[in-house]
């Protein structure tokens, strides 16, 4: 019952166990890596664009073409299908745009994150010589709220 007023007041004391804020920065990368496939997504989607404006605006106007509109393959003329696409990669130039200012946004979080909280990695922030003795202060630091990530 003793050690559990300590845990109790060590928690309170700081506010988050290192294993929360273990938890927290991870979810923070999770959350930039998620953004940062969307932006690969939305990148490949406007190189496709990119190729189809190109290959249709050296083709007459009234020919006929095919687009695929939410799974349904339908038939239309260039010059209907045209001006979609145009506006289609506008949009997701502008998305593409968002989406680096908010990974970049979340970036600058992380790295608060971190300094808040005393974040390092091993073999990253500190060379090492004597590994174990930095291993002993690292583990000695953690209860003092300072988290190690490998």
């Amino acid at each position: 019952m003793a050690s559990d007023s300590k845990k109790h007041d060590r928690k309170s004391s700081k506010g988050l166990s290192p294993e929360e804020i273990l938890n927290g920065f991870q979810t923070l990368r999770q959350e930039q890596r998620n953004l940062s496939s969307k932006l690969t997504e939305f990148e490949a989607d406007s190189n496709e664009h990119k190729m189809v404006i190109a290959t249709l605006q050296n083709v007459n106007e009234d020919r006929r073409c095919f687009r695929l509109v939410g799974g349904v393959l339908t038939e239309r003329k260039v010059k209907d299908v045209l001006p979609a696409l145009i506006s289609n990669l506008e949009k997701l130039k502008e998305l593409i745009e968002k989406l680096k200012e908010q990974i970049t946004k979340k970036g600058v979080e992380i790295n608060e994150y971190r300094e808040k909280y005393n974040i390092s990695f091993r073999g990253l922030d500190a060379p090492s010589s004597n590994s174990k003795q930095e291993e002993q202060v690292s583990a000695s630091e953690s209860s003092r709220g300072n988290v190690l990530v490998s």
